[in-house]
């Protein structure tokens, strides 16, 4: 039998328990019915980035940029990309720093972009500047373990 995982669907926020060995299996949220993977990264405020990062069982990789940062929009589509090959081990997700400056500064970004990886609600890993999606991949899976 496999362990439950707890995700937070990213279109209501609701946690859902998913036992491990059906990640793959395209699972949908027991609230919305709507997947809990989209392949794209999720969009948070301070309070879904709080539910997000502190309930999900599985790593969540958070980029940190600004509308006006123009590496960060040219990372956009490369994020995005990663998220298809990331998911569903692990949740990427965005966050504004223009329209969430109180999130930014409770985590010290000092340069936009910055990826921040976290896991059981904890940061463990931290990258400024913009990659490539193989590279925000294979920088990912070596943190995430």
């Amino acid at each position: 039998m496999s362990v439950p995982l707890h995700l937070v669907c990213p279109h209501c926020a609701a946690v859902n328990r998913v036992p491990a060995a059906r990640l793959a299996d395209a699972p949908s949220c027991g609230k919305c019915a709507r997947p809990l993977f989209t392949g794209h990264p999720v969009e948070l405020d301070a309070a879904r980035f709080d539910r997000h990062i502190g309930r999900n069982d599985i790593p969540v990789l958070v980029d940190f940029w600004a509308p006006w940062c123009a590496p960060c929009r040219q990372m956009a589509p490369a994020f995005a990309q990663a998220a298809g090959m990331l998911e569903p081990t692990v949740r990427l997700a965005k966050v504004d720093t223009e329209a969430q400056q109180a999130l930014a500064a409770r985590f010290g970004i000092r340069s936009i972009p910055t990826l921040a990886l976290f896991r059981g609600g904890r940061e463990i890993a931290r990258q400024a500047g913009a990659m490539g999606a193989a590279d925000i991949a294979r920088w990912v899976k070596g943190h995430a373990g």
